[in-house]
């Protein structure tokens, strides 16, 4: 079978985390950010001199393609190079880079191919500076609409359109990703996870992407002399918040073990060490794979009363995703790939979301995973050994070629 290198692999990796380096071991890279601008011009300049083709469609998507033997649909591999603030050197990158070297593998070895191979760079998949995540590929896949998309602005009051224009990579819209012109998707992404790298697993299989609902919960109390006011006659509305987070871990824990759900965000009101609270909110987001248990969790939150502790209870859906399954015969072209490497794997689901999923609805699509060391993403800290990470390249170029032979 084909191999990538080691060497080309670990100097992408070393030179593009030099866009937006922090000095602290990561990157803050936001998108269409000068950073990204030069990470992605450097992008381009390598994908020139490989001979390849680079069109951007109207949301600042890049395509570079090497050309295929025959006049067919293209196979597409890459993610996104823009990151959160202080973000590491392997969420979304590393596809990227992953899909550069498996192509510059294709060109160095000659690889035959009946199939166009392009490399994808969606912009704003983080959603860090401009809002919402996955803002792109959103668009180009129905998700979102485009002028609502333009009119998102960053901290300073500078319009995504505005940025987009500045940026120089504004294409036209008839470059947009269609079914017509993509046969399908394969992505290559670190875990973010600790599940493949406790388990000593090489690659992970990726079935699908968890669905997610996100929850905001009210309690309502009053508010009292913290020195007075005798504690049978108190409206603690975060003693009832506290009761409600414990009742739903109780209850959450009973079922399936997959589930992973968390209160991330929680305001107290008025936040005075000497006034009993009035005002308690807080957040639960919980993720599984199954519809099933996603309803699961609906009922339990349907069980709280409304009130708790003399406080006052509501709860509204802040918003919520439904499960994505991705291509069973592009799932088996990873892990028959990954079998004749001799690599270890697993069949896993992401729990975070990806571009991949909108594009599921658009071509057939699947996602490879690599172990992130203790699991870390989103941090400076973020980090996957090269070794790791070549394996990965070695099945994305073979599940690649498996897809082409189709």
């Amino acid at each position: 079978m084909y191999k990538c290198s080691y060497e080309r692999l670990d100097e992408k990796i070393k030179t593009f985390s030099k866009f937006g380096d922090t000095g602290k071991g990561g990157i803050t890279r936001f998108s269409l950010s000068d950073e990204a601008i030069a990470a992605r011009t450097e992008l381009v300049r390598r994908c020139k001199a490989l001979g390849m083709d680079v069109v951007t469609d109207d949301m600042a998507n890049i395509y570079a393609t090497l050309k295929g033997s025959e006049n067919l649909p293209a196979i597409l591999s890459g993610s996104h190079i823009d990151s959160v603030r202080q973000g590491g050197n392997y969420d979304g990158v590393l596809g990227v880079l992953s899909a550069l070297e498996m192509l510059e593998t294709v060109v160095k070895e000659n690889i035959p191919h009946k199939h166009p191979f392009t490399l994808v760079v969606w912009t704003n998949e983080e959603g860090a500076l401009f809002e919402p995540a996955m803002m792109s590929s959103g668009v180009i896949c129905g998700k979102f609409e485009k002028e609502t998309m333009l009119k998102s602005k960053d901290m300073n009051g500078v319009t995504f359109a505005q940025a987009l224009e500045k940026s120089g990579f504004a294409g036209d819209i008839s470059n947009r990703l269609t079914p017509e012109k993509y046969k399908a998707l394969i992505e290559l992404h670190i875990e973010q996870g600790p599940v493949l790298d406790i388990e000593k697993i090489d690659i992970g299989v990726v079935e699908g992407v968890c669905g997610m609902i996100n929850y905001e919960f009210s309690f309502r109390g009053q508010a009292g002399h913290a020195g007075t006011t005798p504690m049978k006659y108190r409206k603690d509305a975060l003693y009832a918040a506290v009761k409600t987070i414990q009742y739903l871990h109780d209850e959450l824990d009973k079922l399936d073990s997959a589930l992973v759900y968390t209160t991330g965000k929680i305001s107290c009101h008025p936040n005075i060490h000497t006034i009993i609270p009035d005002e308690v909110k807080f957040t639960l987001d919980a993720r599984h794979y199954k519809p099933a248990v996603i309803t699961q969790v609906l009922e339990i939150i349907k069980k709280i009363p409304s009130e708790v502790e003399k406080c006052e209870v509501s709860y509204t859906q802040a918003w919520s995703r439904a499960s994505v399954a991705f291509n069973k015969r592009l799932i088996d072209y990873v892990e028959t790939s990954a079998k004749e490497l001799g690599f270890s794997l697993m069949r896993i689901y992401s729990g975070p979301g990806h571009d991949a999923q909108f594009v599921s609805d658009v071509i057939p699509t699947t996602m490879i995973f690599v172990p992130s060391v203790d699991g870390h993403s989103h941090c400076e800290i973020e980090y996957t050994p090269t070794e790791a990470c070549l394996k990965g390249v070695n099945v994305l170029l073979a599940a690649m070629l498996k897809a082409d032979a189709e």
